[in-house]
């Protein structure tokens, strides 16, 4: 499976995600600077968590004129995986390739600490290692994570099953206390109709080696392997 990771000025999580996928996984991983206008070939493309410019105007608002995500856009629209996490789901939701928007927490603070996630839907490329109602702990770590959509857009998502993880508490229901950034409907991630693309809130990359205390976010990872084997 071959793998790119796009690096902006401000991205943080970049390395996290190639020890994931080169090392746990033993996979190819390139890592790709935003001003590239080409992608290699590739099978998955992971636009990582960090403050991509600084996240200055809103996060991704910059992000999404760079050079490369033209190039990411077709990769998506060819099929390809794509796989946004944290500043890469509202990278994603920026350039248009998810619906809805991110907007400040609830609490208006940013919050980084570890919560409790459902799989919603586990008949997807990213979800198929998982149980469908799986409880996972996974981390968080942002400001503007409060995922908004309109009721009837929110009606397809639901309709569609293109909701695959809610925030719930340890025991897997939902609750406006196991919501930590006020999200509608307790999303915390989702993919597009086609089911090719996902964005989500929680860090799978930082929960996917035992030695840092759990690897429930491997699964996502592990996934993405399936899918590829199967399409091959």
């Amino acid at each position: 499976m071959r793998i790119g990771i796009i690096v902006f000025p401000g991205s943080n999580c970049d390395h996290d995600c190639r020890f994931v996928t080169r090392d746990l996984l033993g996979e190819p991983t390139l890592s790709i600077w935003h001003k590239e206008t080409k992608l290699p070939p590739l099978d998955l493309v992971i636009i990582p968590g960090g403050f991509s410019y600084g996240d200055y105007l809103r996060p991704g608002a910059i992000a999404r004129f760079s050079p490369v995500m033209d190039a990411v856009i077709d990769f998506a629209k060819q099929g390809g995986y794509v796989l946004g996490i944290c500043n890469g789901f509202q990278i994603l939701v920026e350039v248009g390739l998810l619906p809805g928007t991110l907007l400040r927490n609830h609490s208006m603070k940013f919050i980084c600490k570890t919560i409790s996630i459902r799989v919603e839907n586990n008949q997807t490329p990213f979800t198929s290692q998982y149980q469908s109602g799986q409880v996972l702990s996974i981390p968080i770590a942002h400001a503007e994570g409060n995922y908004f959509i309109d009721p009837s857009s929110l009606k397809d998502l639901n309709k569609k099953k293109q909701i695959l993880f809610r925030y719930v508490t340890k025991t897997g229901e939902t609750s406006e206390g196991a919501n930590p950034n006020g999200s509608v409907e307790h999303v915390a991630g989702l993919c597009n109709e086609a089911g090719n693309i996902l964005g989500m809130m929680p860090h799978p990359e930082r929960a996917s080696d035992p030695l840092l205390g759990g690897d429930d976010g491997i699964g996502v990872f592990r996934s993405l392997q399936a899918a590829q084997a199967k399409d091959l």
